[in-house]
């Protein structure tokens, strides 16, 4: 007994000595987990053969329970018993190329039991370039054009001309019109043809045709050289070379500053802004001829219009422009993307008091847009104080109507010409008289 007791005193004081000693052999031996692991299997494959596993191929979901009950008696089992793993001296190439020919076998016997899957030829799986046939032409040159942004640029330009305080000019107002369109075609599809990496990455452009592929950038290209070339020549000989200068710069700013700058800087929305003031200013100068006060109250009024509506537009889109790599105000300035907006909302009423003062139109005018000014500046406040998608959506919406519903309601209130001739007759007059005063 005390031999016994004395063994057990002994055993429990050398444990930890013998569990540090246990350590630091398995150190000296890099003896890791993996090791262990390699020797679970080694032990699993050579004493327990008769382990193995069954191969079922995958039951058809449409099929009904039924039918799946008799097909389980009829599919062959096919049973591969696992071979014991190659040594840990066994070079490495030679393990992975048994185990390539080991996967091939066993894919080559379950070949009986599961049903062939047909092969999909190369050919299929590579990409083909897409068939351009006449009868879809123009709706894709349509949708390179940009057509519904260059309709909203002519009607701006149509604005302008209808505005200026000269007698309507049906021939000039035609030209105007189709040079300022043509124009505006040049510059969108130039536009398209530079972003074609980009739009590819967002979601609200993947879908356009050079991204796609339904045209190449050689036919993009003469197709906006067909655009540019004959609007700028229309522009400058048909109308005036002031018009045609400016629709020449219009394409210049949009094409060689605006696009670069849209990965660059924010004040890509400002040079933006400045784009889609000139086609109202093109209209005064179609029809007068000139640059005065009058063109710049028009470029002004779009000027401002456009922070609202694409500061809120941006705004839904924002994960779009950061995955496309383009530098926004609602991306990387969100609180001044904001604050933009609202101030320009408030500056269309202020603007819109300008008309009369400028014998633009008469002072019912800034009376009648006031609501509709005070509108979209409420909804700038809500988006503003929200700044969520919901404001920024109304916001949005409420800017599609709210620039045709101001241009009406200014052409409604503009001053007649009879107005402006009587006004000039009295001040020739009162001239007249201060002149036959002053002589004697």
């Amino acid at each position: 007994g005390l031999f016994v007791w004395h063994l057990k005193n002994t055993g429990i004081r050398r444990v930890p000595c013998q569990f540090v000693h246990l350590c630091r052999v398995a150190n000296g031996r890099l003896v890791t987990f993996q090791y262990f692991n390699f020797l679970k299997r080694m032990y699993v494959t050579q004493y327990n053969k008769d382990l193995s596993q069954r191969a079922k191929p995958k039951s058809d979901s449409v099929a009904s329970p039924f039918r799946e009950l008799q097909q389980l008696d009829q599919e062959k089992k096919v049973i591969h018993k696992i071979r014991p793993i190659s040594p840990v001296h066994q070079p490495l190439f030679e393990t992975s190329s048994r185990n390539e020919l080991r996967e091939v076998k066993s894919a080559a016997e379950t070949e009986g039991s599961v049903a062939p899957v047909r092969a999909e030829p190369k050919e299929d799986r590579q990409w083909k370039e897409m068939k351009l046939r006449l009868d879809d032409l123009p709706g894709i040159l349509a949708r390179l054009s940009k057509i519904k942004l260059t309709a909203l640029v002519v009607s701006t330009a149509s604005a302008g001309f209808a505005m200026a305080p000269v007698p309507f000019d049906l021939t000039c107002f035609l030209l105007a019109s189709l040079g300022t369109g043509l124009a505006s075609c040049a510059a969108n599809s130039i536009n398209q043809f530079f972003e074609v990496p980009f739009d590819s990455n967002m979601n609200r452009t993947k879908n356009r045709p050079l991204v796609r592929g339904q045209i190449s950038p050689l036919l993009a290209v003469c197709f906006a050289a067909s655009c540019g070339v004959p609007g700028i020549a229309l522009l400058t000989l048909g109308v005036n070379p002031l018009t045609g200068g400016l629709g020449a710069f219009n394409i210049f700013l949009y094409t060689c500053c605006y696009t670069p700058m849209k990965r660059m800087s924010i004040a890509n929305t400002w040079v933006g802004a400045v784009v889609g003031a000139i086609p109202p200013v093109m209209g005064w100068t179609a029809a007068t001829g000139t640059l005065d006060a009058g063109a710049l109250l028009l470029g002004g009024i779009l000027y401002s219009w456009q922070f609202p509506h694409f500061n809120a537009l941006s705004w839904g889109l924002r994960e779009d422009y950061s995955r496309g790599g383009y530098c926004m105000m609602s991306v990387t300035h969100p609180g001044l993307c904001r604050r933009v907006a609202l101030r320009h909302c408030l500056a269309l009423i202020g603007l819109s008091t300008l008309a009369p003062v400028l014998d633009m139109t008469t002072w019912t005018f800034p009376v009648v847009s006031l609501p509709i000014n005070l509108y979209i500046s409420y909804l700038a406040f809500r988006f503003y104080r929200d700044a969520d998608r919901s404001s920024s959506r109304k916001l949005f919406f409420c800017s599609l109507w709210h620039l045709p519903m101001l241009l009406l309601v200014m052409f409604t209130c503009k001053k007649s010409l009879l107005d402006k001739e009587d006004k000039g007759d009295l001040l020739g007059g009162d001239h007249g008289r201060a002149v036959e005063i002053r002589l004697p």
